[in-house]
């Protein structure tokens, strides 16, 4: 569902009275404890998000001191969550549904609970526009970088070629790197996972003229395999210098926690997300993927945590 600032910010605004007292800090009764949120790359619309969230969480409940830390993303992400090294973490729905599943590339079921879906990621595969590349068939031989390794763009770009049936010269790259590749001509593809538009790509097509291959062409074979996780969705025309809208390939993106989170720190990020949403949109969102009040609840293939849970019911019945 595509949802604007506009629409994003009248849904929230309904809520306010009742969320007076909920976003206080007053619902917090242990002691002052440190909260770490394991993010994404530098450049990225993770990491942007969650340093949105991170201060609104210390400013709401001043006893969670709450940090946000750079990471290669999703599959990380849930590692860390798991450990103990993270409290909270982002994560693709799809990557999400592989770890409680215990599917690739996860060799066990991890037992995550979620706080929320909080937006919609965009998978953009970035070529030159003034190179061969014209359609993800054109990918095939060639030098591709497909994320870095423990990301989700790693992951769905690995399942994306399987059902295109195609081979490329893979390789993983963080997003600053893969787009220094992109430039000098040493890769002819990126593919990157993230909100629209991510910063670094914009700044790249400030520079050097970009295309987004359409990728709504292989959903139908990866929803078959893997079921609604995956998603169309359409970048606006001009979300990045010189690029029309395109179709591609949407996945929710999760914040999730192990079982063991407290409940009233659950719920104390349930009620800032809620309650501070309109505060939590990164400055240079093009206005497609919103925190919405009808869908945070969506965490799809992972059951909400309790806290969570209860801080959902609390505010709307």
């Amino acid at each position: 569902m595509t949802l604007t600032r506009r629409t994003a910010l009248a849904g929230f605004a309904g809520l306010a009275g009742a969320l007076a007292g909920c976003a206080t800090g007053g619902h917090y009764h242990g002691s002052e404890r440190p909260v770490t949120i394991a993010a994404g790359e530098r450049g990225g619309f993770y990491l942007a998000f969650a340093e949105l969230l991170a201060g609104e969480i210390t400013r709401v409940e001043p006893r969670l001191r709450c940090r946000a830390v750079a990471t290669e993303a999703s599959v990380v992400n849930i590692g860390r969550v798991e450990d103990g090294r993270a409290d909270l973490g982002l994560t693709l729905a799809d990557v999400a549904q592989a770890a409680v599943t215990g599917g690739d590339p996860f060799t066990r079921v991890h037992p995550l609970r979620a706080i929320g879906r909080v937006y919609e990621n965009y998978l953009q595969l970035v070529v030159r526009a003034d190179g061969p590349v014209r359609t993800v068939a054109d990918l095939a031989g060639r030098r591709v970088s497909l994320g870095a390794g423990g990301s989700g763009a790693a992951v769905a770009g690995r399942r994306l070629l399987a059902e295109a049936n195609l081979t490329a010269r893979v390789r993983h790259l963080p997003l600053a790197d893969a787009v220094a590749a992109l430039r000098t001509g040493r890769i002819e593809g990126l593919l990157w996972s993230g909100g629209v538009p991510t910063p670094a790509l914009a700044e790249l097509a400030r520079t050097v003229p970009i295309a987004l291959l359409p990728l709504d062409g292989v959903l139908p074979a990866l929803r078959a395999r893997y079921g609604a996780v995956y998603q169309r969705v359409d970048v606006p025309g001009g979300a990045y210098a010189g690029v029309g809208p395109v179709a591609t390939i949407g996945v929710a993106n999760l914040l999730v926690c192990a079982p063991r989170l407290p409940a009233d720190v659950a719920g104390a990020v349930t009620r800032v997300l809620v309650g501070r949403a309109a505060n939590l949109v990164p400055a240079q969102a093009a206005g497609t993927q919103y925190l919405d009040v009808r869908s945070l609840i969506g965490t799809g293939p992972v059951p909400l945590h309790p806290g969570a849970a209860a801080a959902y019911r609390a505010l709307h019945g």
